[in-house]
Order: C-alpha cells, then structure tokens, then sequence
C-alpha cells in the first residue's frame, strides 16, 4: 500500500477517525491493530518477520531483567547478559543478513572461485532494516541500563511496528517514542490541521520536486552512453530528486504522526547547506546517524582492542596522529555498516566507505586545515569563506551519489568521466517526460523542477536562519491558511508526475 495512493489515504483517514471515536485506554490497540493490517497488506507472509523481530528483542529484554533482579553477583549479571544479548544479535541481525545478503554472498563465490551455485528464492520484507535497526537499538538501551524492558508485549509490538514510520523511518528509540504511543489523547483539530500542512509539503516535495526529477535521472542512469553528456545532470537531478523523496516521505511520516498527536525524531535539517561531510551526516538520515553513533562507533571507539591499538598508533605515530587514528577507524567501520545496510552491492560498499574516508582524512589533516587558514589569511567563518565549504561539501555529497544511483562501481566511474569530460545540456530536452514518449512538454517539466527548487531553496534559508515557519503560518488568518493548503494541493496533480508511473517512495524497499 503506497505512501501515495488514494488507498492509503483512506486507511490514515480510517485509522484517524476510529483512534478518536475508541475510549481512551485502548487507543493504542487499536493503532497496533492499524499497524499490522498495514503491514499485512504487503504480503501476509511478510508478518512472520515483524513478529519473529519483535519476538526476539523483546524475549532478550526480559530475559536481561530476569537476571539483574534474581542474580546479585555482578560477574554473572555481566557473562549472563553478555550471553542474551549475543544471541539476540545473531537473531536478529542473521536474519536481516540471510534475506538481505544470501544471493550477494552466492554471486561473489561465485566469481571468486568459478563455481554456478544457484541463487535462493527469498522473500525481501519491506522495510525489514528500519524495524530490525529499531527493535535492535531497544535491546541495547535495555542491555546498557538506558531504559527498562517492556512487560506487555503488544505494546512492545506497537514500537516496533507503527505504520507511519515503519517502512522507512526515522529509526526510533524506545524512550522517546514508546511513551507517546500509549499516551491517550482527545481529538484536536489544530494538531490535525498542522499533520496534514506537513503530509501535504512532503507529497509536494515527492510528486512535484523528486518524481519529475526522477523523470531524467532514471533516462540518463538507464542509458550513460546515450546521455553521456548529460552525466553531470544526471547526479544533480539524483541529488534533487533522493532529496525530495525521502525528506518528502519524511515530512508525510511525520504529519501522519502528528494526527495522533505523535512526534517522531527529526530525520533531516537541510542537509544540503552542511560545510563538510560530518555535518552533512549531522543533517542528512539523522536516526540512521545517531543509531550508527551509539551502537556502533561508541562501541568500537571504546573497546579494548581500540585502545591498544590507539596506544601502539601513539607510539609509531606520535601523540597528536595516534590520538586521532583509532577515531578514524572507527568512522571507517561505522561508514562500512553504513554501506552494507543500504544494500547488497559493491556500489553501495565504496558509497559507505568513500564518506568514511572523507572524514577519517578530515580528521588526520584538522591540524593542517587550521594551518592553511591561518596561512590564508581567514579569520573566523566570513560569508565566502561558509559558502567555498558548502559547495565543496555538496561537491563531495554529488561524487557519493553516483555509486549510491549507478547499476555498478564501473557505471558509476564511467559517468563521473563523463561529468568532467562531456556537457551537451541540449540533451536534456530530448527526454520524454510522457508515458507516449513524447517531448512537447519537457521544457515545462524542467521550468517546473526550477521553480520547485527556488521554493525549496528559500523555506531553507528561512529555516536556516531560525525562522519558524509552520508556527508563522498557523498565526495567520484560517484564509490565508486554506489557500496555502489549497494551493499545495492541487499543486500534486497539476505540477507532479502521475504516482501510477513513478512508483512509491525509494527507501521504502529498505
């Protein structure tokens, strides 16, 4: 059931409706009982999955409680602990890596050794990395003492399987969401008024900004040899259109949430405005990034083995490199997870590692950057100085999103050639934007895709600046209000590309 279809309109409207009408201390229930009717939806074998997930995390949280409250040597509670959440790791994250990664396991024994095994038949659950990721973070707060274990497991359940967010996010911790979930609440028409503003700038952003951006990236992605001068538009599009996407599925997730008077974490903040690669992850898939942080760079940044290697990297290296050196191995493994988790193909392994350098050698060459300012003369962060950063962030980002768009890593090498080496912009306005395959209109489209950008481009700087747009609104005449929500939507049908040819949200397949 797509995140666009009037189907799953009417489902929110439904879910909505019957979440205020039920008596307070089942409104959750009843959101769980949404929840799996919307993920069933997708295929009812599909649910063995969620369940096995749930089932698994939230066993290893009580099995965590039973043994802090009826062991009282601290050795045992540590080795008995170590042990539960060992195992609850394996099931989890073998059962993500057996669905998601066999045939990617089967297809590179295969050309290492020269044999012909067969590829498996496996059913690939949709959104099955969000909510593994989700429930697995749940059993490390347990484990480290962050929050205590969930005793009803259908409540558990509804954290883990909220539909909203479900199949792409934001990635959510259970000390910041469980509470609201089971929260009842009355009926308000502000909050569903503020809900539908931003599911209504979110499918503006999908169908208007990413779906006709999709238009010329997918004709030049499918087909380089034939755009090959249009390759450095073919990223730039990537970029508008990855962008408007999943910050649009976002906004939509987010708005969904708020008609239950529900806020999920803030997922993006402007990302295209960061001024390096680490503030770009700051700002880009943010619960993807914190998730990284907490569960993996922290730790291996603080495991034994880091520290003795930290100690022999001060020793070989001296102290100001040796101090940095494990803090660079660590982004590199963070960022080779990274990869691995958006896909099961060698392209999307260089994309986690091509940013994990980036940073790693950021960090070694801090001392050396502060010296060439100072060299140059710069003082402080003056305006060309911001904007020279920005740039070359958005520069680095664009070089990433060939690996993470092109079929191959050779694709992917092939086009960025071709960005440095051919430009035939006219080519552009021989992309057919119609089912028919027709041109009459793709000047139009590319009119449509600039002017969507200016919009977009300008909320941001607002945004940027600390201006609070949605509250400005909301202190605005109910008529100014209506024609701002009237405009955007029939903006979708009149600006956007029809949903029936562009298919739903990308991370959705996550």
């Amino acid at each position: 059931m797509s995140l666009i279809s009037m189907k799953f309109i009417l489902f929110v409207a439904a879910a909505v409706a019957g979440y205020y009408l039920m008596p307070k201390r089942v409104q959750w229930v009843w959101l769980l009982l949404f929840s799996y009717i919307y993920y069933a939806s997708s295929g009812i074998k599909l649910l063995f999955f969620l369940i096995y997930s749930t089932l698994v995390t939230y066993a290893a949280g009580r099995l965590l409680s039973v043994v802090r409250t009826s062991c009282r040597d601290k050795k045992k509670i540590r080795k008995y602990g170590r042990l539960i959440i060992a195992g609850g790791l394996v099931l989890n994250f073998g059962m993500l890596a057996v669905m998601k990664y066999t045939n990617f396991v089967i297809l590179n024994i295969n050309s290492l050794f020269g044999t012909d095994l067969d590829f498996v038949s496996l059913l690939l659950p949709l959104g099955i990395s969000f909510y593994t990721f989700q429930s697995t973070g749940y059993m490390l707060d347990v484990y480290w003492g962050k929050c205590d274990p969930e005793k009803n497991v259908l409540r558990f359940a509804l954290f883990v399987s909220f539909f909203p967010q479900i199949l792409q996010g934001p990635i959510g911790r259970y000390s910041r969401l469980a509470g609201q979930l089971y929260t009842s609440r009355s009926f308000d028409f502000q909050r569903i008024e503020r809900g539908i503003e931003l599911i209504l700038w979110g499918f503006f952003k999908k169908m208007v900004l990413a779906d006709n951006a999709g238009v010329f990236v997918s004709a030049i992605f499918s087909d380089p040899e034939k755009y090959a001068g249009l390759s450095v538009f073919g990223v730039l599009g990537y970029s508008i259109q990855l962008y408007g996407d999943f910050s649009g599925g976002m906004d939509v997730v987010q708005g969904i949430a708020n008609l239950f008077g529900i806020t999920l974490d803030e997922n993006f903040r402007r990302p295209y405005f960061a001024r390096s690669i680490t503030d770009f992850w700051h700002r880009w898939h943010i619960t993807l990034g914190t998730w990284m942080k907490d569960y993996v760079f922290y730790p291996v940044s603080l495991s034994g083995w880091m520290s003795r290697f930290g100690k022999f990297a001060k020793k070989r290296f001296g102290k100001s490199t040796g101090r940095v050196l494990p803090i660079c191995l660590a982004n590199l493994i963070v960022f080779l997870v990274v990869g691995i988790w958006h896909g099961a193909a060698w392209k999307y392994i260089v994309y986690g590692l091509y940013n994990g350098m980036i940073i790693a050698v950021s960090g070694l060459l801090g001392g050396q950057y502060r010296r060439w300012k100072k060299a140059l003369h710069i003082a402080g962060n003056p305006w060309w100085y911001q904007l020279f950063q920005i740039l070359r962030t958005f520069i680095l980002v664009n070089i990433s999103w060939f690996f993470d768009r092109a079929d191959s890593v050779p694709q992917a090498l092939y086009m960025m050639k071709n960005a440095v080496t051919s430009f035939t912009p006219s080519q552009l306005l021989t992309i057919p934007v119609q089912q028919s395959g027709s041109t009459a209109m793709t000047a139009a489209v590319l009119v449509i895709i600039a002017a969507g950008c200016t919009l977009l481009f300008f909320v941001s700087i607002l945004k940027e600046r600390g201006v609070q747009i949605r509250e400005s609104l909301a202190m605005r005449p109910l008529a100014v209000r209506l024609a701002v929500f009237l405009a955007l939507f029939f903006a979708l049908p009149c600006l956007g590309q029809p949903p029936s040819l562009t298919g739903g949200f990308i991370y959705a397949q996550f």
